[in-house]
Formats: C-alpha cells, sequence, structure tokens
C-alpha cells in the first residue's frame, strides 16, 4: 500500500487534531462534571486512551499514525540505514500538517464548550522536575513504539500505545505531553489540557532530549533495521504479510 502524500498528510493533519481534541474536549468536560482534580485526571486519561487507540486503529493503515512529530523524526533516523521507515519528504509534509491538525483539535474543542475559538493558556508547566517527567515520557513511547516495530508486533500498537499513555498520565510529574505538536496546540486553550504558551519551548525541547534517548535506547536493544517503509500498521490490513508495522 502506497497513499499519496497528500493522503498521508490529511490522516496525520485529521489524527493530530482529533487526539488534541479528544486530550482538550475530555478535560474541559471533567472539570464541568467535579471539583476533584483526582476524578478530573481520571476522566482525562480514560478518554485519552481510548480516543488515541481508536485513532489509530483508523488512520493507521493510511500514515502510521504517527500524529507526533517526534515519532516522525525516530521513523525517520531509524529507517535511514535500510532504506526503511519514513524518508525526508514524508517528514516534511507529516510534521506540519501533525502541528496544524493539533492547533484545530484545540480550536474545535474550545467551540464544541461554547469557549473562545482560541483560550491562550495560562497553566504554566516549568520545572525542572516536570521536564524530567518529559524526557521519561517520551523516551519511553519511541521505545514501545519500535520495539514493537521491530520485533514484528505492530499489529498491537494500538492497545499498546493508548495503554501507556494512559500510565504515563498518572506516573510522570508532566502528565505525558509527549508530543511537540500536540504541546503547541494545547497552548491555545486556557481551560485543564492547557499549557501557558512560555512553557511550551521547554516542554518540546526536553521531549526531543526524550526521543533521542529512546532512540539511541531502541538501536542498541534492537539492531535489526526495519523492513517496511512506511505503513507501520500495515500487518492490521493484512496480517498474512507478517510485516513490522507503529503511533502519540
Amino acid at each position: 500500500m502506497n497513499p499519496l502524500p497528500a493522503r498521508r498528510a490529511l490522516a496525520e493533519f485529521l489524527g493530530t487534531g482529533l487526539l488534541v481534541a479528544v486530550v482538550v474536549g475530555s478535560g474541559i468536560m471533567a472539570t464541568n462534571l467535579t471539583h476533584d482534580v483526582g476524578l478530573q485526571l481520571l476522566a482525562n486519561s480514560t478518554a485519552t486512551v481510548f480516543g488515541l487507540a481508536a485513532l489509530i486503529l483508523m488512520l493507521g493503515p493510511v500514515s502510521g499514525a504517527h500524529f507526533n512529530p517526534v515519532v516522525t523524526l525516530a521513523d525517520f533516523m531509524l529507517g535511514r540505514r535500510s532504506a526503511g521507515g519514513t524518508d525526508w519528504k514524508a517528514v516534511a509534509v507529516y510534521i506540519p500538517a501533525q502541528i496544524a491538525g493539533g492547533v484545530g483539535g484545540s480550536i474545535l474543542a474550545n467551540l464544541m464548550f461554547d469557549l473562545s475559538p482560541v483560550t491562550a493558556s495560562t497553566h504554566v508547566r516549568a520545572s525542572g522536575h516536570v521536564w524530567l517527567g518529559e524526557v521519561v515520557a517520551t523516551a519511553g513511547l519511541i521505545m514501545l513504539i519500535f520495539s514493537l516495530v521491530r520485533t514484528g508486533r505492530g499489529a498491537i500498537a494500538a492497545p499498546a500505545v493508548g495503554a501507556y499513555i494512559g500510565a504515563a498520565y498518572w506516573f510522570t510529574s508532566s502528565t505525558s505531553f509527549a508530543n511537540p505538536a500536540v504541546t503547541i496546540a494545547r497552548a491555545f486553550t486556557n481551560t485543564f489540557a492547557g499549557i501557558a504558551p512560555g512553557s511550551v519551548a521547554g516542554f518540546v525541547g526536553f521531549q526531543i532530549l526524550g526521543a533521542a534517548i529512546g532512540i539511541a535506547l531502541v538501536a542498541a536493544l534492537y539492531p535489526a533495521a526495519m523492513t517496511h517503509p512506511v505503513s507501520e500498521f500495515e500487518a492490521l490490513t493484512d496480517p498474512a504479510e507478517q510485516v513490522p508495522v507503529k503511533a502519540r
């Protein structure tokens, strides 16, 4: 399967946008329903687990369901030697689509709850322990995705990635953004899931650091090169092929 670049870009735009709409929208709904912060986080994380898994299943066969610039970059870096993974042309298409889609998803969530389309967040997230949480969350995400890819278990990526993100909501100090496009988008909503614009650069920088650590660990633990170039989830559409197949 070799979808046209426009189809892949559309899938990444929609997937990232809907993912942000799930994260932001469920956060708004949670705060409308309860003042208990623990219950708010539980509602937000639960919606994200199921929403992310569903989006990976829905759009993975088209673009690989990256929805995340560091996943796209990791796929490019880890696939270079084998001529597999995402090529530089796809990187140049995917990342802008992910960022634009994410911002659109934030605006959509605001509008669904009768808020102004853009409400700059005032939620400051800028401290060393929170940045460390982003390093851990992002490194773990990259390790999970590409350990599945390199061992031919990509067909279970949707539930695995959803489960990991749900867990990382609770075990990391940052609630596991682990995604530069989603981080940028969440600056556009002054709601439960928001992040102050001044905190975005720090988060993105430590997400990139976490991704670099994750890439290095994948290369050390799973040195075998990927054998399939674009759609990590193609095994979902053709299980007989048994090719490595990937996702937030």
